[in-house]
C-alpha cells in the first residue's frame, strides 16, 4: 500500500491512510481508485496542506474537519480573491481525503450552502486564458534564431501545441515513442490525459503545412534532429545553457512560462488549446471535428473554450436582412 507520506505532505495533521478497503487483491485496486492518477494526488497534497495550515493557525483538526471550519476555510478562499473553481476544487479535495480516510465527508448541506452563496457574490466570469491570432503566431516564428536548438524546440511546442490542441501537462508528458510519422500526417499517442484518467490509448493527429516554417511536422523533425541519435524518452526536454539537451523532461510549468514570453504576459499555456478551438468554430469546423482533437466530451466546453465573446464581431442580429 502507498504510504501518505507519497504525497509529500510536510504540514501537519499528516494526510490520513487508507482505511475500510476490501481485503486481498481487490484492495489494490480500491486504492488505485481512490488515490487517482498521480496529478490527482498532488492536487490533494497542494490543497491539504493548505487547508492543514488554516487549521493549524486555528488549533483544530484538519481531519476529520467539522462542517463549520470547512465553512470558513472556503470564505476564506473567497475572500482571497480564489477563484470560483479553485474553491470547488479544494472542497472535492478535502472530501476526498475524508473518504481516504473511511471518515464521513465535511461536505454537509451547510457547506454546500456557503458555497451556493460565494458563487452569487463572486459571480464575475472567470478569467480565461485569450487567444491568440494565426498572424500572431506567424509573426512570433518568424522572429525565432532557428540556428538554435532553443529556437527549434519553441517553435516546436508552439506549433505542436496549437496545432494538436494540447494541454501543457500532455506536452510535457510526450516521449519520443509516441510520435508515428506518416505520408498523410503525424499521429500522436496519448497515454493519459485530463480526461483520460484510466490510460485508454488514445490519438491525435497533426498534418503537413504548405509553408515549412509554420509546419508542425516539419518542426518537430527539425528538433529531433537535435535530439538525436536517442530515440526514446521525453520529447521535449531541458537545455544546457550552451543549447545542448538533457535527459530531463521540460515541466508543464515551463511550458507555461515560454508561451507567456512568447505572447505577453497574459497568455498562458492553455492560449494553445483555446485558440486552436477559437480558430476552428471561426473556420466552420463542425463540433465533432473540434472534439476528435480536443478530446473534448461535450459541446458545451467547446462554447466554453471558444473566444468568441465580442457582442458586435459575433451577434446574429447583424445577419437579420433588415
Amino acid at each position: 500500500m502507498v504510504s501518505p507520506s507519497s504525497l509529500s505532505v510536510t504540514v501537519p495533521p499528516e494526510l490520513p491512510t487508507l482505511a475500510n478497503l476490501p481485503a486481498g487483491r481487490a484492495s489494490h485496486y480500491a486504492e488505485a481508485g481512490l488515490r487517482g492518477s498521480v496529478n490527482t494526488q498532488k492536487a490533494y497534497a497542494s490543497d491539504f496542506r493548505q487547508f492543514a495550515a488554516f487549521c493549524l493557525e486555528r488549533a483544530v483538526e484538519a481531519c476529520p474537519a467539522s462542517p463549520e471550519i470547512v465553512s470558513a476555510y472556503l470564505a476564506h478562499l473567497a475572500d482571497l480573491g480564489r477563484k470560483y473553481s479553485t474553491i470547488q476544487r479544494h472542497l472535492a479535495s478535502i472530501s476526498k481525503l475524508h473518504q481516504l480516510a473511511g471518515l464521513p465527508s465535511p461536505a454537509t448541506p451547510m457547506v454546500a450552502t456557503v458555497l451556493e452563496g460565494i458563487a452569487r457574490l463572486n459571480s464575475a466570469r472567470q478569467k480565461q486564458a485569450p487567444a491568440f491570432s494565426n498572424e500572431a503566431l506567424r509573426t512570433f516564428i518568424r522572429s525565432l534564431d532557428l540556428t538554435t536548438p532553443t529556437g527549434l524546440r519553441l517553435r516546436a511546442i508552439l506549433l505542436l501545441g496549437f496545432t494538436g490542441a494540447f494541454r501543457r501537462s500532455e506536452l510535457s508528458a510526450l516521449n519520443i515513442e509516441d510520435l508515428v510519422f506518416t505520408a498523410q500526417a503525424l499521429r500522436l499517442h496519448l497515454h493519459q490525459s485530463k480526461t483520460n484518467q484510466f490510460g485508454e490509448l488514445e490519438e491525435k493527429a497533426v498534418f503537413y503545412s504548405p509553408n515549412p516554417l509554420f509546419c508542425p511536422v516539419r518542426a518537430l523533425q527539425e528538433w529531433l534532429a537535435v535530439l538525436a541519435p536517442r530515440a526514446t524518452g521525453p520529447l521535449f526536454v531541458r537545455l544546457t545553457r550552451v543549447g545542448s539537451p538533457r535527459l530531463v523532461r521540460l515541466s508543464d510549468h515551463r511550458i507555461n512560462v515560454l508561451v507567456k514570453e512568447a505572447f505577453g504576459p497574459t497568455f498562458t499555456a492553455h492560449s494553445l488549446r483555446a485558440s486552436f478551438i477559437t480558430t476552428a468554430v471561426r473556420n466552420g469546423q463542425s463540433n465533432k471535428a473540434i472534439k476528435n482533437q480536443t478530446k473534448q466530451k461535450t459541446d458545451a466546453m467547446i462554447e466554453r473554450y471558444a473566444r468568441l465573446n465580442d457582442v458586435v464581431e459575433f451577434n446574429a442580429a447583424q445577419g437579420l436582412g433588415l
